[in-house]
C-alpha cells in the first residue's frame, strides 16, 4: 500500500480548497483515484478514458474495480460511464443516484 497526497475537492477541480488528504492504496489505485479528482463536475468520462489516462490503455476493468474502491464521499467515482454510454454501476445507491448527482452537477455546471 502507498500514500498520495491530493488536494481534496468534493465537488469539482475548479473550486480551489487547501484541505489536504492522503489516499491509502496501491499505486494503480491512487492513479485512478488522481484522475477522478481531476474530472470537472458535470464532465464525464469513460472507464477506457481513465485507463488511457494513467498509461494502461488495456485496463478499463481493472480502473473499474480501483473506482469501486475508492473513499466515496471524497472522490467523485460517479462520473465514469461505460465506453457504450451506459452509466454502469454504482455502489452507493444504485443506477439511480448516480443519474441523480450527474444530473444535479450537470444543471450546476
Amino acid at each position: 500500500m502507498k500514500q498520495a497526497r491530493v488536494p481534496w475537492n468534493r465537488y469539482s477541480v475548479e473550486k480551489k480548497s487547501n484541505v489536504k488528504i492522503f489516499l491509502k492504496g496501491t499505486n494503480f489505485q491512487l492513479k485512478v483515484w488522481q484522475a477522478l479528482l481531476r474530472i470537472p463536475s458535470g464532465n464525464l468520462v469513460t472507464y477506457k478514458t481513465i485507463a488511457e489516462t494513467i498509461g494502461k490503455p488495456t485496463s478499463s476493468r481493472a480502473v473499474g474495480n480501483a473506482i469501486g474502491m475508492n473513499y466515496r464521499v471524497i472522490i467523485p467515482c460517479h462520473r465514469v460511464l461505460r465506453t457504450n454510454g451506459e452509466i454502469g454501476g454504482y455502489m452507493w445507491g444504485g443506477t439511480a443516484r448516480k443519474r441523480a448527482i450527474i444530473g444535479n452537477e450537470h444543471a450546476n455546471k
